[in-house]
């Protein structure tokens, strides 16, 4: 189990996860592609550590409603994507760019090198916020590469041919921006 579900095991009291053995599963196997849906509309890993947090506060709340659905995996990434949106709105996206960018540059590359990788990736975030928000939801989801076409579609609300719709208009855009 990686660290995030470890660490939301510990924040849960141990009565509520013990007395619920399908949480504890849960938080074993699907915290980590909850915490990577968070991380890619955040781009703040504090910040998206908290939104796992919430969702599995959130399954804990309501874990007698777990046995009626139907497909678990698209239903919880779908809580972390909205409350990953939620949080996102309450922060400038200026802010995220520039300390994910420096974060996600690799650490062995010289300075100058390392400070135009940064430059470049910050120039690929402000062409990906400058798609429109649906197309911009798909591209996010389906860079994850863990998410199917119908995932997506689950997540967003749309038919497996919208979504790869989606994708293709935003990647044909987002090659368009970077070109200029």
């Amino acid at each position: 189990m990686d660290a995030i579900g470890e660490q939301t095991l510990r924040w849960c009291s141990a009565e509520e996860v013990s007395a619920e053995p399908d949480v504890s599963a849960l938080v074993h196997d699907h915290s980590g592609l909850l915490y990577r849906v968070a991380l890619s509309v955040l781009r703040n890993p504090a910040e998206a550590e908290d939104v796992v947090q919430d969702v599995f506060i959130r399954i804990l709340e309501r874990r007698q409603q777990l046995g009626g659905i139907v497909e678990l995996r698209p239903w919880l990434v779908r809580i972390a994507w909205n409350l990953a949106i939620d949080r996102r709105r309450k922060i400038r996206p200026e802010q995220m760019d520039d300390a994910f960018a420096a974060d996600i540059v690799s650490a062995d590359l010289p300075a100058d090198q390392a400070l135009a990788e940064a430059g470049r990736i910050r120039q690929v975030f402000g062409a990906m916020e400058r798609l429109p928000r649906k197309e911009r939801q798909a591209l996010l989801l389906s860079a994850m590469d863990e998410l199917s076409t119908s995932e997506i579609g689950s997540v967003l609300g749309k038919s497996e041919s919208s979504v790869r719709s989606l994708l293709f208009r935003a990647r044909t855009h987002l090659r368009e921006r970077l070109k200029d």
